[in-house]
C-alpha cells in the first residue's frame, strides 16, 4: 500500500494492468486552472516565458517519458519553476520541496480544485490541520499495532508467495505488473480494509470513482456534477464498509477507526486508501524488480543474501518514486526560493526531483545498494502527509521480491520485450515481462 493518504492526486493514471484497462490521460488530474490563466496569478504569459525559459520549454511528453533529465536542469538552473505545460510551479530542490510540504498553514491541499473530495468526500487526502489530523490518526495508530503489522506482514508473504507459485506452474515466463504487482496490491487491501469483497469488485468501485474524478478534473469547475458510475459505485463501496464495520468481532484498520470518525468519514477515508494502496503499490513494486533485475551485480547479491532485499526497495523508490509528484495550493502570496508565488498558484513538488539532488544524494542517479542514506527520500512524502501506509507497502514490495527470487530461479528482464517506467504522475512500466529457468520451485505451502 505504497502511499495512502500522501497521494495529492488521484489515480487516474497507469492503472493497474492485471485488469487491462486503458491507458488515461497524461495531464494532471488536480488541476482545474482557467485556460486563460497561462502564467502564474497577476502574470501573463510572455512574462513568465521570459523569467522561467527552462520550465517554458518543458513538454508532459518529457515529463512522462523520462524526466530526469529535464529535473536534473530545472533543479540547478530554475529549482522552483513555471510550468505552462503544468499551469504551474515545479519544485524540483530537496530543500525547497521540504519547506512546501511541512508546510500546510502556506501549501494546503484544501482547495475546490482538488476534484477527489467531490466523489468521495473530504479526507485525510485532501485536508489540513487539526481536520486532517482527526481523519488520519486513527488509521495511523491502527497500523502501528505490532499485532496489525506482522499479520499484514503475513498475508503480504502468502499471497505473494500464491501468486508466484501459479506463475511457476504455468511456464518460464510471465508479465508481472498482470500477474503478480496489481494482483497483490489489490488483495492486500482488501484484507487491510477487513472488506468482504472479491477484489474483482473491489477494483470495478476503484476504476469507477477514478474515473469520475478524472472526469470532474476535465470538466466544467466546481459547478460540474459528480459522474453517475463514480456515485454509483461510492455507494456500493460505502455499503460494503459500514456492513464490515457492523459485523460482530471483526477487526481491521477501519474498525478501529469507529466510534473515532463517523460511518461516512471512514468510507470517505476507505475510498482514498484505495487510490494509495492500489495505484501506487503496483509501481512501486514493479519499479523495484525493474532496477535490480537492470543490475547484474545487485541482483546477485541480494538473491544470495536476502536481508539486503529492502535496501534494493528503498534505493529503487529513491530512483523512480511510483508518484512522481504531489499537489498543493498556496493559501497567501509568498517567496519560494526566488520564485514569488501568488495566492491560489498551483505549486507541484517534484518526489522525484528531490530523491536526485546531488546534495542529499550522491551519485544520484545511479542504483546503490548499499546507499547508507536511502531512506531519507521523498517518495513517502514528508510532513504531516507522510504516507500512513509507508511500513506496508514497504512489506509488500519485500515480500514480492522475495517470493520472485524464492520461486524463479535465473530470473531476469525479457530483453525481447523491454519496458521502462513511465508517466507524469503515476510511474511505472506498462509492462514488465521477465524469464527465469525451467527448474522453478514452487513451496509446498502456498495453499
Amino acid at each position: 500500500m505504497a502511499r495512502p493518504g500522501c497521494q495529492n492526486r488521484p489515480a487516474s493514471q497507469n492503472r493497474p494492468a492485471s485488469q487491462n484497462r486503458p491507458a488515461s490521460q497524461n495531464r494532471p488530474a488536480s488541476q482545474n486552472r482557467p485556460a486563460s490563466q497561462d502564467g502564474p496569478a497577476g502574470e501573463n504569459r510572455t512574462v513568465a516565458q521570459a523569467r522561467y525559459p527552462l520550465g517554458a520549454g518543458v513538454t508532459v511528453a518529457s515529463l512522462a517519458a523520462d524526466p530526469h533529465p529535464t529535473l536534473r536542469r530545472l533543479r540547478e538552473a530554475e529549482p522552483v519553476s513555471w510550468l505552462p505545460a503544468l499551469s504551474g510551479w515545479l519544485v524540483t530542490r530537496a530543500d525547497l520541496a521540504d519547506q512546501v510540504l511541512r508546510n500546510p498553514g502556506a501549501f494546503t491541499v484544501d482547495d475546490h480544485r482538488f476534484t477527489t473530495a467531490r466523489v468521495v468526500g473530504p479526507s485525510m487526502l485532501s485536508l489540513d490541520g487539526a481536520e486532517h489530523s482527526r481523519h488520519r490518526d486513527p488509521f495511523a495508530a491502527a497500523l502501528r499495532l505490532p499485532q496489525a503489522r506482522a499479520e499484514l506482514a503475513q498475508a503480504c508473504e502468502r499471497e505473494a508467495a500464491r501468486l508466484v507459485a501459479a506463475l511457476a506452474a504455468a511456464g518460464t515466463e510471465a508479465e508481472l505488473r498482470r500477474g503478480l504487482a496489481g494482483q497483490l496490491a489489490v488483495s492486500v487491501m482488501a484484507a487491510m480494509l477487513g472488506l468482504d469483497v472479491a477484489p474483482s469488485q473491489l477494483l470495478t468501485w476503484y476504476d469507477a470513482i477514478v474515473a469520475g474524478v478524472s472526469a470532474l478534473s476535465e470538466g466544467d469547475g466546481p459547478a460540474a456534477a459528480v459522474p453517475a458510475g463514480a456515485a454509483a459505485a461510492f455507494a456500493e463501496l460505502s455499503d460494503c464498509v459500514q456492513a464490515s464495520l457492523a459485523r460482530p468481532g471483526k477487526q481491521s484498520v477501519l474498525t478501529a477507526a469507529a466510534g473515532q470518525l463517523a460511518a461516512g468519514e471512514i468510507v470517505s477515508n476507505a475510498a482514498v486508501m484505495l487510490f494509495g494502496g492500489i495505484e501506487t503499490t503496483e509501481g512501486m513494486i514493479c519499479n523495484t524488480v525493474w532496477y535490480l533485475l537492470g543490475d547484474d551485480a545487485s541482483l546477485g547479491e541480494v538473491t544470495a543474501d536476502r536481508s539486503l532485499a529492502g535496501s534494493a526497495v528503498e534505493e529503487a523508490l529513491r530512483l523512480e518514486p511510483a508518484a512522481a509528484v504531489v499537489d498543493r495550493y498556496a493559501t497567501a502570496d509568498v517567496k519560494l526560493g526566488s520564485a514569488e508565488v501568488r495566492e491560489r498558484d498551483l505549486v507541484i513538488v517534484s518526489l522525484a526531483g528531490a530523491n536526485r539532488d546531488p546534495a542529499v544524494f550522491a551519485n544520484p542517479d545511479r542504483f546503490e545498494l548499499h546507499r547508507q542514506n536511502a531512506r531519507q527520500h521523498w517518495s513517502f512524502a514528508v510532513g504531516p502527509h507522510f504516507c500512513v501506509g509507508a511500513q506496508l507497502a514497504r512489506a509488500e514490495a519485500r515480500a514480492a521480491l522475495g517470493a520472485l527470487l524464492d520461486q524463479l530461479p535465473g530470473l531476469r528482464l525479457d530483453r525481447a520485450r523491454p519496458s521502462a517506467p513511465q508517466g507524469l504522475v503515476f510511474r511505472k512500466p506498462a509492462s514488465l515481462h521477465v524469464r527465469w529457468d525451467s527448474e522453478a520451485r514452487v513451496p509446498a505451502d502456498t495453499g
